[in-house]
C-alpha cells in the first residue's frame, strides 16, 4: 500500500502498522464514494455506533485571511451535509470553533443562527464541543443556547458506548473563557471537570470515546495546559480508546499508553469543495474503530 521509502518513513513515525497493530493510516477520501471503497474488503459486518464529525468551520460573513475562507465554509458544510444524510451516522459531533470571532455580540448571533440553521439539515443529534473561538465574543451560556445545549461538558451513551464531551475553555485561574477575557494559548480543564471526568468514568463500564478543542496529546501552544493530569485520568479508567480533537488544524495522530489521539482537519482551510474535511466513525462490536475521512481530512482503522 505504501509507495516508495518517505511514505514508509511517515508510516512508521506515525506507530501505525498494517497487519497486527494498533491503527492502518489509509490517507484522505474524496467523497462518499470513495470512502466506501476504502472499506469495501471488509466485508458486511455492521458497527456498534457511526458518528460523523467536523471541526474548525470558523462560519463568518467576512473576506478570507490567510488560508482561511469564513464564507465558504457553508458550501463545505452542505456537501458533508449530503454525505451525513447517505451514511446516517447516529449523530453527529462538532469539534470547536464552530464560528469565528465577530466584533459585535449582535454580529456574532448572526453568524452562529446562520450556520446552526445549516447544519440543523444533517441527521441526527448534534453535539457541540467549545472552541476558543466560539466564545471569544460569546458567553458560554449565549452560544449554548444559540445551539440548544445546556451544558459544556457531559456524557452519554450510545449503542453501547460511552460519549464525553470535554470544555478546555477555561483560564489557568479557573475562569471560563467569554468577552475576549483569555489568551486562545491558556486552555484548562478546571478542577472541578476534571473531577467529574474521573467519577464518571468510575461509574462506567462501557468502552469511552472523548471529544475535545484543544489538544490532549501536545505540550506547545495548541495544547491543554494540564494536559497530562487529563491523560492520567483517562489512562487509568481503563476503558477510553480514543480522543478526537481539532485546533491545530491539521490532520495528526499519536498513541499514548494505549489511547490514540487524532486530531482532525479544519473545515475552513483552502478555498473550493476541493479543500473541505469531514469525517464518518464507524465503533464495531470487537473494539475496533474505523474513521472514513472525506476530501482533506485522513482515513484510519485502529484495531
Amino acid at each position: 500500500m505504501l509507495q516508495n521509502s518517505k511514505q514508509s518513513k511517515n508510516f512508521s513515525e506515525r506507530r501505525a502498522f498494517m497487519q497486527g497493530g494498533a491503527m492502518l493510516l489509509l490517507g484522505a477520501g474524496a467523497n462518499w464514494s470513495a470512502s466506501s471503497k476504502l472499506w469495501a474488503d471488509e466485508g458486511t459486518e455492521r458497527s456498534s455506533v457511526r458518528v460523523g464529525m467536523a471541526t474548525d468551520l470558523h462560519y463568518a460573513d467576512k473576506a478570507p485571511a490567510g488560508s482561511r475562507h469564513y464564507r465558504e465554509s457553508l458550501a463545505k458544510l452542505a456537501e458533508a451535509t449530503n454525505y451525513f444524510q447517505q451514511t446516517k451516522p447516529a449523530f453527529i459531533v462538532e469539534l470547536g470553533d464552530f464560528i469565528d470571532a465577530a466584533e459585535s455580540v449582535a454580529t456574532e448571533q448572526s453568524y452562529l443562527k446562520t450556520v446552526s440553521r445549516a447544519f440543523a439539515a444533517a441527521p441526527g443529534e448534534k453535539h457541540y464541543v467549545l472552541g476558543n473561538h466560539c466564545v471569544y465574543t460569546l458567553t458560554k451560556e449565549e452560544f449554548l443556547g444559540g445551539v440548544g445545549r445546556e451544558k459544556s461538558y457531559y456524557a452519554f451513551d450510545q449503542g453501547g458506548l460511552h460519549f464525553i464531551i470535554l470544555d478546555s475553555c477555561f483560564r489557568s485561574d479557573g475562569a471560563p473563557y467569554g468577552r475576549k477575557n483569555f489568551q486562545w494559548t491558556d486552555p484548562n480543564i478546571p478542577a472541578a471537570e476534571l473531577d467529574w471526568l474521573q467519577s464518571d468514568l468510575q461509574a462506567n463500564n462501557r468502552p469511552t470515546v472523548v471529544f475535545a478543542h484543544q489538544r490532549l496529546d501536545v505540550s506547545n501552544h495548541y495544547g491543554v495546559k494540564n494536559a497530562a493530569d487529563v491523560r492520567r485520568v483517562l489512562e487509568a479508567s481503563g476503558q477510553v480508546s480514543a480522543v478526537f480533537q481539532g485546533h491545530s488544524h491539521q490532520n495528526d495522530y499519536r498513541e499514548i499508553n494505549g489511547v490514540h489521539y487524532c486530531t482532525l482537519a479544519a473545515m475552513v482551510e483552502g478555498s473550493g469543495l476541493e479543500n473541505n474535511a469531514y469525517t464518518l466513525m464507524d465503533v464495531f462490536r470487537d473494539g475496533s474503530l474505523r474513521l472514513a475521512g472525506n476530501r482533506k481530512q485522513k482515513s484510519y482503522h485502529w484495531k
